[in-house]
């Protein structure tokens, strides 16, 4: 079986960090009319005649950074990265209409399309993760490679650890904020309850609770504690469309991901795995893996022994790098 293990060492502590890639600004920027109400943004960095590739946020709602463009080698690779509907650059802003795990799989092909690749390598952490799988299930013919982090294939039992009982165990402080806004008698469903006030009438409560929901992942999201720092118009984006995916289960069947795994056999995949990852814990990733392995696929999980959820924390970093500078390639 394919497994790496990297667990921190006196060595690794005193180890020069491997960097993200210099930054880069795109060389050609647009927007995607999906014809049902939403403007996709869209922008593509590296070389224009480098091996295709498409990044995948988070959340759903995370919007893509200026880092995220950091993650390839410019010279060989020519990257397409876009903020999914409703968030970041895209309009309208924290749109729910027309947002669906689907619409989302149409747009990527939409965007390949336009991109003119025949095959694209497709890189997703978390969330982008569940979407690499949805896309690359949905059209296998047009992955080159796989490349995951912090996997997330939005079962039940996954929604429930992170945002009803599971995370809180570790960070009980923390979760007496993120229930503050709800009411004792609705903790029993705390999902549902934050639906309804994250798409009521009531736009301070819906900003209280977007804040507090984003809040609540941005303080257990890496192993050791980072900036707590939430902007209003992000959280709003970035709780109303997660809450809304999660109330639907992702738009998926209970499991489907893994399920369909099979359509993924002939695609190279990296699996990069925190294993303190409190956000989507390891148990998804190895679930994947155990599939992936069992139907003989080129498969991969490294298991990142220092670190928790975020691609950019020590060990992960190095990984996703590995990863995409190897397919580079290909």
């Amino acid at each position: 079986m394919t497994i790496f293990q990297h667990n921190i060492s006196h060595d690794d502590i005193h180890a020069d960090k491997r960097e993200l890639y210099p930054p880069i600004e795109p060389f050609q920027t647009g927007f995607l009319d999906t014809g049902d109400g939403h403007q996709v943004y869209w922008e593509l960095v590296g070389n224009p005649a480098g091996k295709p590739a498409v990044f995948l946020h988070g959340g759903p709602g995370g919007g893509c950074s200026a880092d995220h463009r950091r993650l390839f080698d410019p010279q060989q690779y020519c990257v397409l990265l876009f903020d999914q509907r409703g968030c970041g650059r895209s309009t309208p802003h924290a749109s729910l209409e027309a947002n669906t795990t689907w619409h989302l799989v149409s747009d990527i092909e939409r965007l390949r399309l336009m991109l003119g690749a025949e095959q694209w390598l497709v890189f997703g952490g978390s969330w982008g993760s569940t979407l690499a799988l949805a896309y690359a299930e949905e059209f296998p013919e047009r992955v080159s490679e796989l490349v995951l982090r912090g996997i997330f294939t939005l079962r039940e039992s996954e929604i429930a650890w992170f945002y009803q009982a599971g995370a809180s165990y570790v960070f009980p402080d923390l979760w007496e904020d993120y229930l503050a806004p709800i009411p004792e008698d609705e903790h029993d469903d705390l999902v549902a309850a934050y639906h309804r006030r994250l798409t009521g009438d009531d736009a301070a409560e819906q900003l209280r609770c977007a804040l507090a929901w984003t809040r609540w992942e941005n303080r257990t999201i890496s192993l050791l504690p980072g900036p707590d720092k939430v902007d209003d118009h992000h959280a709003l984006a970035f709780a109303r469309i997660e809450n809304h995916y999660f109330t639907h289960g992702g738009f998926l069947d209970e499991a489907q991901l893994l399920v369909h795994a099979d359509r993924l056999r002939e695609i190279p995949t990296v699996i990069v795995q925190g294993r303190y990852d409190m956000c989507t814990p390891a148990t998804s990733a190895w679930d994947l893996y155990r599939v992936l392995h069992s139907l003989k696929a080129p498969v991969e999980l490294h298991w990142v022994g220092n670190a928790g959820h975020a691609y950019n924390e020590r060990g992960t970093l190095d990984q996703l790098l590995a990863a995409t500078d190897r397919f580079a390639g290909g």
